[in-house]
């Protein structure tokens, strides 16, 4: 009795321009032409939103504040306020919060800006004694030219000829504020209208994915940027209170620079603690810094423990590394606003393939391939 053939020796081999395409080599020579065929598209991509950043960075922030303020438009809507009346009131209530936070910070930084030069000087002048115990030499010249280096700085205007040589970036920045505030407008009076226009070249379950991710993605930034802020707002007030009780001045622009520096992931804490305790150290001395740098690191504690884990619930589930690497490509295509930026439309993408293929059910790709364990053995899915 003889074997019976292998199936795969009777299949035809591919003849004529296919046959270099059908082995191992081949087929992986044509994933290479794909990959890098999605690269050039992403490629191209990258170079228009950074050749339009005035256009693309004021729409995805007027997008980031319109999911955040959209139930205010949507309460005023179901208490019977007309859309376009809704609209101008949410947009009245953010700029007058805005202008307010806006003329806290002025006003403190003019009154308190001499008393904060005259103690910068003394500070520095307490903290030289410290500095010459040093297990390493620092000579007296190099102390009085960095003292000389302060006292010009803090006693010139160079503030004011810097805000002069940034004359573009200002004219820059009115122009992406209009932008935002218009768009914002029409993305909080026309919202869903505007995506159902969008949506009109699909149809069947197409369309419904199209509904699932403009619904999941509104929720998701709405979700985080509500979140962070009140964070934030816990955070600016706490660590304000410490630095009022220690002594250190220019407590509001402090903390409104503790609340603007949260919705930094990973890194915002650290750097709103490192510039609280460099005004504390120039301005009080150096105990006092690390009273506010203990202070800071148990805000930042409580916060992490307690109270993010309870305001944001499960908003953001993207891996630290995924955090990280967000915020390192947004802030090099687009700066401090693309740090901003990176995290919260990171999370909303993430959170749009989760519902790709229906409301639980996440894109094929991204769909879970191994078997749970349980007490270290397989467990049956």
């Amino acid at each position: 009795m003889t074997d019976a053939p292998d199936p795969a020796a009777r299949a035809p081999r591919p003849a004529g321009a296919s046959a270099p395409w059908s082995d191992g080599l081949g087929r992986a020579g044509t994933r290479s032409v794909q990959v890098l065929a999605v690269l050039a598209l992403v490629a191209v991509a990258v170079f228009v939103v950074t050749r339009l950043t005035l256009i693309v960075i004021p729409v995805l922030i007027a997008l980031v504040l319109a999911a955040a303020i959209s139930p205010l438009v949507g309460l005023l809507r179901r208490r019977g306020v007309p859309s376009f009346l809704a609209t101008v009131v949410a947009l009245l209530a953010l700029v007058a919060v805005l202008a307010g936070v806006l003329w806290l910070v002025v006003a403190a930084v003019v009154s308190q800006w001499p008393a904060l030069r005259d103690q910068a000087v003394e500070g520095f002048d307490e903290l030289q004694t410290y500095v010459q115990d040093l297990p390493f030499d620092i000579t007296e010249e190099q102390i009085a030219s960095v003292r000389d280096s302060l006292v010009g700085l803090l006693q010139s205007d160079a503030v004011g000829a810097g805000a002069l040589a940034g004359a573009s970036q200002t004219v820059d920045f009115v122009a992406g504020f209009f932008v935002m505030v218009v768009v914002l407008f029409f993305f909080l009076k026309d919202g869903p209208a505007i995506w159902e226009f969008l949506l009109r070249p699909f149809e069947g379950h197409r369309y419904e994915r199209g509904r699932r991710i403009g619904e999941t993605t509104v929720r998701t930034l709405g979700g985080y940027v509500r979140g962070t802020a009140i964070v934030a707002a816990v955070d600016a007030v706490a660590i304000g209170i410490g630095l009022a009780l220690v002594g250190v001045p220019l407590v509001v622009p402090l903390s409104v620079l503790v609340f603007l520096l949260a919705f930094i992931p990973l890194v915002g804490a650290t750097l709103a603690g490192v510039l609280c305790a460099l005004v504390a150290l120039v301005a009080v001395g150096p105990v006092e810094a690390l009273v506010v740098v203990a202070i800071v690191i148990g805000v930042n504690q409580l916060e992490g423990d307690l109270l993010q884990p309870v305001v944001m619930g499960r908003t953001l589930r993207l891996h630290p590394l995924v955090i990280l690497v967000a915020l390192t490509a947004g802030t090099v295509l687009a700066g401090l606003t693309g740090a901003v930026l990176a995290v919260p439309i990171a999370a909303s993408i993430w959170r749009a393939i989760q519902v790709w293929d229906g409301p639980d059910l996440p894109a094929r790709f991204a769909r879970q391939k191994r078997h749970e364990t349980v007490d270290g053995a397989p467990a049956s899915t």
